[in-house]
């Protein structure tokens, strides 16, 4: 209990110190590497992304990873695609492993790569379209990372990533030749430069489960790291800073858990580039099999409503999971998430 003490004060203090100083310095929309922000897991999505104090599976540790120390079973991997606006594909993935039952904890392996598609590289010239083509190039982002979760007691769970985080816009011209033309090596190659950078980021967070029939508090910071330079200007990663709480309201019922739950989940978010917001998930699950799901967001600027469908089985002691979950998004395309995960 006195760890937990010290540790709910520290991470008080920062959810005190990084609003202030954000509200001080006013800044918006600051941040880059923004595809950390689109998150994983159809089935956390559909409840708002409200999924900080929810115990999870592997896919927790992009979200909290202290959940996963409540793995059950010996390994878990989750893997989900979505499609994003503007033709945009996400791909990301997980995997936790249990071993001695959580003794020494639980160890996880997390990636999330993109695909952005083909762009056509031109620059302006004199001649009578006022721009030469110079072929295509494709931007790529992608996050790699470890994560460990244990814990302590019966209550407190603690856990962390260390990931490494890159993004490329692409090799670029970035000078002409002295009379004019294009700039050539010796290889006869046109000379560029290379638009890229990546960082090492950390996440951590807490689980604590009150003792209060299923209620679970949680607390996470996110993308924390130094700045990243392209070339000159500077930038820092979307960190934000959740708190969360989670239960299943039909404990407070007679209604059997084995036949109807409804898990009811809140956060609480402080971005570094965005407004503070508020999230609210609800999950229905019908004999522990059928799963129905919708949240939503305060201040979202193109979507504040999200939904979910989730189907759930044991086969013959391995565990198979798919979820879908929708996002309406105003002006541009609707966001499908599609998610598969299974357990041993």
């Amino acid at each position: 209990m006195r760890t937990f003490v010290t540790v709910l004060v520290i991470l008080i203090c920062c959810a005190v110190v990084l609003p202030t100083e954000a509200t001080a310095q006013k800044k918006l929309a600051q941040t880059g590497m923004k595809f950390l922000n689109v998150l994983p897991d159809a089935r956390a999505i559909a409840l708002g992304e409200a999924f900080t104090a929810v115990k999870g599976t592997s896919s927790s540790m992009f979200y909290n990873t202290a959940a996963m120390a409540r793995l059950k079973g010996m390994a878990n991997v989750h893997l989900t695609r979505t499609n994003w606006i503007a033709d945009i594909n996400y791909v990301a993935g997980s995997a936790a492993f249990n071993p001695f039952e959580g003794e020494y904890g639980v160890l996880g392996l997390m990636f999330q790569v993109s695909n952005y598609g083909d762009f056509e590289e031109t620059i302006r010239w004199p001649n009578e379209r006022g721009y030469m083509d110079l072929g295509t190039f494709e931007p790529t982002t992608y996050m790699f990372g470890v994560g460990y979760a244990r814990a302590l007691n019966d209550k407190f769970s603690i856990g962390g990533n260390i990931k490494y985080v890159h993004q490329s816009l692409g090799d670029a011209m970035t000078a002409l030749a002295p009379g004019g033309g294009l700039l050539y090596d010796e290889s006869g190659n046109l000379v560029r430069a290379s638009n890229s950078s990546g960082v090492f980021a950390f996440d951590f967070g807490i689980l604590y489960e009150t003792g209060y029939e299923s209620l679970t508090f949680g607390m996470s910071v996110r993308n924390f790291s130094k700045e990243v330079t392209y070339i000159k200007e500077g930038f820092q990663l979307p960190l934000t800073f959740r708190i969360g709480l989670s239960m299943n309201v039909l404990d407070l019922t007679d209604l059997s858990p084995d036949e109807h739950q409804f898990l009811l989940s809140v956060d609480a978010e402080h971005p570094r580039d965005f407004q503070e917001q508020i999230r609210i998930g609800g999950e229905y699950l019908f004999l522990k099999i059928l799963a129905l799901r919708a949240g939503y967001v305060s201040g979202g600027d193109e979507y504040s409503g999200f939904y979910g469908v989730g189907l759930q089985k044991d086969l013959g002691g391995v565990g198979l999971a798919v979820d879908y979950s929708y996002t309406p998004f105003g002006l541009f395309d609707n966001v499908h998430r599609f998610s598969f995960q299974f357990s041993l």
